[in-house]
């Protein structure tokens, strides 16, 4: 069990999903949370979860698109528990990348500039605000919530691959700039997550998910949980020598060659030829 008692931490996108996980891992090891996101009364709701629990949280409506919502963040998690220890950068997910398809001779920039600016610009601007509260105390821990799709790319998400790509390269640069002030700063990489939107989606399509599922050398696709699990491990003092690092959790999905992703594929569809992925 890790020890976070006395620690104070900000989770972007903390009310569901991959954030939602991390706000109440991070509570029940003794942390103090800011849940920080868009979505207010699943915001609230998260709170009420860990307080339930036993641990200690609150609330602040943020969208990750605007740089005065960001600093505002921080200092009311500094005003609120007198100190800032921990930052996770998980807000923008699924719904602005669902936005945003096309090649670069596709995508306009508009897509360009708001995709960007929620998956890049915004955890830069987490750490700008951020890092000052984490100097000034005993050092601190940023984790930047990239994508296997900084990993391995995919035709058709240009906007998505580049910015998830830029995390990658950001968090390296961050760990090097302010390794000296102790303060680490680490990426995750996940997989496919089945997080609350997406399993109402499987729900419609299981055969889909299956699909999906059978391309992981583990058979499953993962949990907010398998995500948090990796979060708390780099916010505790068991990781103290880990920085600059991106840690991968994807079931094994990106360690395979391309072709066999085809082997499978093509083998699933032959085995079940009502296959239906359109949905």
């Amino acid at each position: 069990m890790y020890n976070l008692n006395g620690k104070v931490a900000i989770v972007t996108g903390g009310a569901l999903g991959i954030g939602g996980a991390a706000a109440r891992k991070l509570a029940s090891y003794g942390a103090k949370v800011l849940i920080a996101d868009i979505a207010d009364s699943e915001a609230k709701k998260n709170v009420k979860r860990i307080e339930k629990s036993g641990g200690i949280a609150t609330s602040c409506h943020v969208d990750v698109a605007q740089g005065k919502d960001i600093s505002r963040m921080i200092n009311e998690a500094v005003e609120h528990y007198g100190r800032l220890d921990i930052l996770v950068q998980n807000a923008g997910g699924g719904l602005v990348s669902k936005a945003i398809h096309g090649s670069a001779l596709e995508v306009d920039e508009d897509q360009w500039d708001l995709g960007i600016n929620v998956y890049l610009k915004a955890l830069y601007l987490g750490a700008k605000y951020a890092i000052p509260h984490l100097k000034s105390g005993d050092g601190g821990i940023i984790v930047n919530i990239a994508s296997i799709h900084g990993i391995l790319q995919e035709p058709g998400r240009f906007v998505y691959e580049s910015a998830k790509t830029g995390v990658i390269g950001m968090t390296r640069q961050l760990a090097t700039e302010f390794g000296p002030d102790g303060i680490r700063v680490n990426a995750i990489a996940p997989g496919h997550i089945l997080v609350e939107r997406s399993a109402q989606a499987w729900k419609k399509n299981p055969t889909g998910h299956k699909f999906v599922s059978n391309q992981y050398p583990i058979g499953r696709t993962g949990t907010p949980d398998d995500i948090a699990n990796g979060i708390a491990f780099l916010c505790s003092d068991e990781s103290s020598f880990i920085t600059g690092h991106t840690l991968t959790i994807d079931g094994g999905l990106t360690v395979q060659l391309q072709e066999q992703f085809g082997v499978k594929q093509a083998q699933y569809i032959i085995d079940n030829p009502d296959t239906n992925l359109s949905d």
